[in-house]
């Protein structure tokens, strides 16, 4: 329901000779000055001036407005305040802050060509939309969505972004991969039932580099992020090693990535892998000891107790060479709680509970950078 503002002064107690009044006429105002810090930032970066640059332009230069790079920081500045919704931007058109912010030297509007826009700085929804939907229907042919991306472009834009935090070459770059899921609530396209997140849903992939995004991949709810998964590090590894070729290179993933065809190509190519490892009966075998010292442990203190161990294990049909696991034995209030990983990385350097709890227990942090999208 739409808010009924009163443009009527209201008088008060007089103050004295003074008169106090209430005025709710205010003007251009604004609730997002912080939009005001993002303007300073990218200025300061130029970052969406280099995403502008994954973007191919074909719109007559004599008949637009607003350039590439104004409509992608209005959006981005948008969403980054909280207007996730193309339909916001009707009343975001209009606010003075939002348009000194994106960098628009006629922030009141006056001077628009057409009478109907006169007043609004900005680009509205319709316009915007135009730019989103050129990602799907553009081309230099269309009549309306002239602006198609280059998403090899944008791919390296990320990983781009993301090495440019570094002022000097780090000794090491741990990449972490994980999956998570968007709940669907309609009939979109590629719409399928997960059963882990009891929910129709796509299940984008992600990978980050402490709290950087270094890359997103969107998927469907039936598919493996393992394939997926083997394209991103085939784009992204040469990236850093160009930039950064002497830099130890470390990729974690949960149990869904502990795949042979990941595990065989970071061999091949040098890079280190930790991988999480769905338990079974083959693999429980070989810590059968350390799990009944976990169960006299945990007796003895009634505290969840742990013993590591580590072995070589291949499974019967789906790894091409024996590894090495990592096994954590492990005794709580409910019963026996093994958990298993696998990796490539050398005793020398880590030894079997540093690597778990040290190591491997820390992609934990990507899961709260999950959260935050």
């Amino acid at each position: 329901m739409k808010t009924e503002c009163n443009r009527k002064r209201m008088e008060l107690q007089t103050l004295g000779r003074r008169s106090v009044v209430a005025d709710f006429d205010g003007g251009h105002i604004t609730s997002d000055a912080g939009v005001v810090l993002l303007g300073a930032y990218d200025a300061r970066y130029g970052i969406v001036s280099n995403f502008a640059q994954c973007f191919t332009d074909y719109r007559d230069g004599d008949l637009i407005e607003f350039t590439v790079e104004q409509l992608l920081t209005q959006r981005v500045f948008a969403i980054a305040q909280g207007y996730e919704d193309l339909n916001d931007h009707d009343t975001l058109r209009i606010d003075p802050v939002f348009a000194v912010s994106v960098g628009q030297e006629d922030v009141t509007g006056e001077g628009r060509v057409r009478t109907r826009d006169r007043g609004k700085p900005l680009a509205g929804k319709s316009t915007l939309n135009r730019l989103e939907v050129s990602a799907e229907k553009g081309g230099e042919t269309k009549r309306y969505h002239k602006i198609p991306p280059d998403f090899g472009k944008m791919d390296a834009f990320l990983v781009n972004v993301f090495l440019d935090t570094y002022a000097t070459a780090p000794a090491e770059i741990i990449l972490d991969f994980d999956t998570t899921d968007v709940e669907l609530h309609g009939e979109q396209e590629g719409r399928f039932f997960h059963g882990y997140y009891d929910e129709y849903c796509y299940t984008p992939l992600y990978v980050f580099c402490g709290d950087q995004l270094v890359a997103v991949e969107m998927l469907t709810a039936e598919t493996s992020p393992v394939v997926p998964a083997y394209f991103v590090l085939k784009r992204l590894i040469p990236s850093i090693r160009a930039r950064f070729p002497q830099t130890r290179i470390i990729i974690r993933g949960d149990s869904g990535f502990g795949d042979d065809l990941l595990m065989a190509w970071c061999e091949r190519e040098g890079i280190e892998y930790l991988f999480g490892l769905s338990g079974n009966n083959r693999l429980e075998t070989p810590i059968a000891a350390p799990l009944e010292q976990a169960r006299q442990r945990f007796l003895e203190t009634g505290q969840a107790a742990r013993v590591f161990a580590e072995f070589l294990y291949k499974p019967v049909k789906t790894w091409d060479r024996e590894r090495r696991v990592i096994a954590k034995a492990e005794h709580l209030a409910d019963g026996p709680n093994p958990r298993f990983v696998v990796t490539n990385i050398a005793l020398e350097r880590y030894a079997p509970q540093a690597l778990y709890e040290d190591l491997y227990c820390q992609r934990g942090n990507m899961e709260n950078r999950i959260k935050e999208q």
